[in-house]
């Protein structure tokens, strides 16, 4: 009977732990100053509009590269470039590309917790209500972090289907 109990305590703990690193996730909402949700207005650093594309051949959305002091290290790890999409001027993707270095996948893991694994897009990812961490290489020298918002895409959808009333009240 105890160690049925220490065994249930143990996995009881477990799961809180894991509980709270994705807490810290959701805390976060980002990276550094950059937070989803936040109107391209409210960003800091310079902002320099890339380009206007159409988001899963549909939604109307802006690309832009971020650049200043806080967006050119993270420790010692060199960034190479950050982007930002956004829908409506609310950001809902942030991109990350880093030199390679094995310390970053540690110190995430140590924020975060241990990630899930995407065997079949060989990404890292760690998941939370309201947005999803992905990490994996992004060519032979760097690394790449994708931070995406589900209420701005979910957003997106029920936009989507306001259209699809929209046409259909117009018969």
């Amino acid at each position: 009977m105890s160690k049925l109990s220490l065994l249930l305590i143990v996995v009881a703990s477990a799961a809180t732990v894991s509980g709270q690193d994705i807490a810290e996730l959701e805390r976060r909402n980002g990276f550094k100053e950059l937070k989803l949700g936040l109107h391209i207005d409210s960003v800091s650093g310079e902002k320099l509009l890339k380009k206007e594309f159409k988001e899963q051949g549909e939604f109307p959305a802006s690309l832009y590269t971020v650049e200043g002091a806080d967006y050119e290290t993270i420790g010692e790890i060199a960034i190479n470039r950050v982007e930002i999409k956004t829908y409506k001027d609310l950001v809902y993707q942030i991109h990350v590309v880093t030199d390679k270095d094995p310390r970053l996948m540690k110190a995430l893991e140590s924020v975060y917790g241990g990630a899930d694994y995407d065997l079949k897009k060989e990404t890292y990812f760690w998941k939370g209500q309201t947005l999803i961490l992905k990490f994996k290489s992004f060519s032979r020298n760097q690394l790449e972090m994708i931070y995406s918002s589900y209420p701005i895409h979910n957003m997106m959808r029920t936009d989507k289907g306001k259209k699809v009333e929209d046409i259909a009240e117009d018969f």
